[in-house]
């Protein structure tokens, strides 16, 4: 049997199981089907198989180049390197959702063996329906515009053009996105359970337990897909930066910022019972805004070098975004009299009062970053007229809020609950405060210059010693345990914030970038190194020609920055050469090789700190494994159908949240 047959009936039989998922959980729930559980347990494997089998498929397809299959035609070559070509999966359209539909059905067949002794709670029931209901929305694409098995016939002699050049140019192309969709797809469990709260009526703290670590998890792969994707940017495209608040890189930065604030806010109500619909909100804000991002990405509305061509799945996205956003605002204006909190903030300096203002800043802050990335579209749905909104508006509007959140970051912590007294903030703020003091005159003696970098830093040290000051007292209490657990984790991920927030503005102030043209055995000085351009030489490959400059820095090592040619492509890619240190880095690309001659015209960008973003982003990774882990103290957990303890008891109080 053919790829082709075979992807199209595995496809069609995940739809069916879904589908047929939907109307079983939903007559469960209608007390028609007491024996629900077991038939949705067959269905849920049934759809990850189907799911798996598709996905092997199609790998087995780009693998042996069956250009029968129209996908591998259109982005499939004999001349892509192996690693490449397997990633080409995920390169374009039809494949990116072949690859969200398996890593969902995982996280369905996930939640079926986490809570498989919760059976006949009801709350689990519509959970499941919930993820029942995206699944078949997904399935539902492959069968129908985003249809990854269509046949193709063809010529003798046909080969591929192969992926996307810019996407077969470095290894992060095999990474980033998969590791991106575990988290844009993982926050679809804590809104499953948002929707079953909200559809049992049960809206206290039990769904937010029940949820707790596939949300940091979710939140946790998605930062680090998206600081590899950085990284991506910054080794391929060579223009000598990272973040470029290019559409596709907001439409994962938004359910980010949401996320980050229910991730702190959870633990007000957790603590408090306070800030339900704040929390609801913003966990189906999350989700809507990972399915609006999908739009971006996939549609082709906006121009962005990540996203893919015009599909015709756009109007599909936009509808289940507009279900999503309606269905859910009408849950919650039904649930309105139950989700009054029964707590209240006593003060507004205290740790719940800081959590507040933490989540008004982050919402702000995904306020800017939606209306500059959707502005365009507005404006040409109204007037046809075709804007960009560029890098001002983005730094302009998002400066301030990020300062005021390095302030929280470092204060909200050692906050105590309730209310905080003048001595107790000044006994757990002066050893932080002492060190971003050192931070700004350790940076001004280095020769820093600037308010906006020197506030940075010195906010930076200050969040930094807050995060330290945490860790040290957690571990003389609790040894290495010290590490571990929710709050303990996030100060870790809070350090790696701080290693980022300092490289991103040390970087972003202090650039020097300059264009030579040089000829062989010519010197340029640039910044205090010394850059001399030795030769170049040609190199042929099987899909590419390349031609490298071989660059000394500064009488040493030398970097070979260049050009490829794909021919069936027909686009000439650059080759950027970078040397990182913990101090700066240098950056070569190579802008043109003047015809007839041996010159090179060679970019040269100077980035302080650059090594320090990735650092960071791995710690905020380590982090975010150290709060799933178990703490020291952690509280038995509790059974989503179980009643949640009144929040004003002195149990409750004095919980310790891991």
């Amino acid at each position: 049997m053919s790829n082709v047959a075979m992807g199209a009936i595995v496809v069609a039989l995940g739809s069916a199981a879904a589908l047929t998922g939907i109307g079983v959980v939903a007559l469960g729930l209608a007390g028609r089907r007491p024996g629900w559980w077991r038939e949705a347990r067959f269905l849920v494997w049934a759809m990850l198989a189907a799911s798996v089998l598709a996905f092997i498929i199609m790998e087995r397809a780009l693998i042996t180049r069956d250009f029968t299959v129209l996908f591998v035609a259109q982005n499939g070559s004999t001349r892509t390197s192996s690693i490449f070509n397997v990633a080409t999966l995920w390169s374009a359209l039809e494949g990116s959702i072949l690859l969200w539909s398996v890593i969902l059905s995982g996280y369905v067949a996930a939640v079926l063996v986490k809570f498989r002794d919760r059976r006949d709670d009801p709350m689990l029931a519509w959970a499941m329906l919930t993820l029942f209901v995206v699944s078949a929305f997904f399935f539902l694409l492959m069968v129908g515009p985003a249809n990854p098995f269509r046949s193709f016939d063809p010529p003798a002699g046909f080969d591929g053009p192969g992926p996307n050049p810019l996407l077969q140019s470095h290894i992060l192309m095999a990474v980033h996105p998969p590791v991106l969709y575990l988290g844009y797809v993982g926050f679809t469990v804590p809104f499953a359970f948002a929707m079953g709260a909200l559809a049992t009526g049960r809206v206290g703290e039990g769904w937010l337990l029940a949820t707790r670590r596939w949300t940091v998890m979710a939140w946790g792969f998605l930062t680090l897909g998206i600081v590899l994707g950085a990284w991506w940017s910054y080794e391929t495209l060579g223009w000598g930066g990272y973040w470029a608040w290019d559409p596709v890189e907001n439409a994962s930065f938004l359910p980010w910022l949401t996320g980050t604030a229910f991730i702190h806010s959870v633990m007000v109500q957790e603590r408090r019972g306070m800030l339900r619909v704040w929390n609801l909100s913003l966990v189906i804000a999350t989700f809507a805004l990972t399915i609006l991002g999908t739009f971006i990405t996939r549609s082709g509305v906006l121009a962005s070098v990540h996203a893919f061509s015009n599909s015709p799945i756009g109007p599909a996205l936009l509808g289940f975004f507009g279900v999503i956003v309606v269905v859910s605002l009408v849950l919650i204006a039904w649930r309105g009299e139950q989700l009054r909190s029964p707590g209240r903030i006593d003060s507004p300096i205290s740790r719940e009062g800081a959590f507040l203002a933490n989540n008004v800043l982050f919402a702000a802050f995904a306020f800017v970053v939606l209306l500059g990335t959707i502005f365009p579209l507005i404006v040409e749905a109204i007037d046809g007229r075709q804007i960009s909104v560029g890098n001002p508006y983005f730094e302009r509007m998002t400066m301030p809020i990020g300062f005021t959140l390095l302030f929280l970051m470092a204060v909200a912590p050692v906050l105590p609950w309730r209310k905080a007294s003048s001595g107790v903030l000044s006994d757990r703020l002066i050893w932080p405060a002492w060190m971003g003091v050192g931070a700004i005159v350790f940076s001004v003696i280095v020769g820093a210059r600037g308010w906006a970098p020197l506030l940075a830093f010195g906010l930076g040290g200050f969040a930094g010693g807050a995060a330290v000051r945490q860790v040290v007292l957690a571990t003389r209490r609790q040894g290495v345990r010290g590490f571990i657990g929710r709050t303990n984790g996030g100060m870790i991920v809070h350090l790696g914030v701080v290693m980022i927030a300092v490289a991103f503005a040390a970087s972003s102030a202090y650039v020097r970038q300059e264009e030579f043209l040089l000829s062989p055995g010519q010197t340029a000085s640039f910044a205090g190194h010394e850059l001399t351009y030795v030769g170049s030489d040609a190199r042929e490959f099987e899909n590419r020609s390349e031609t490298r400059a071989s660059i000394m820095i500064n009488g040493g090592q030398i970097y070979e920055p260049g050009i490829a040619v794909y021919p069936f492509a027909g686009r000439n890619i650059g080759i950027p050469s970078v040397r990182s240190t913990p101090f700066e880095d240098i950056a070569l690309s190579v802008q043109q090789f003047p015809e007839d001659t041996d010159d090179v015209l060679l970019r040269v960008t100077i980035q302080p700190l650059i090594l320090w973003l990735w650092a960071g982003g791995l710690i905020m990774a380590l982090g975010t494994v150290l709060a799933v882990v178990p703490g020291a103290r952690r509280r038995p957990t509790m059974p989503v159908s179980a009643p949640v303890p009144d929040a004003s008891l002195p149990d409750a109080q004095e919980e310790v949240l891991t």
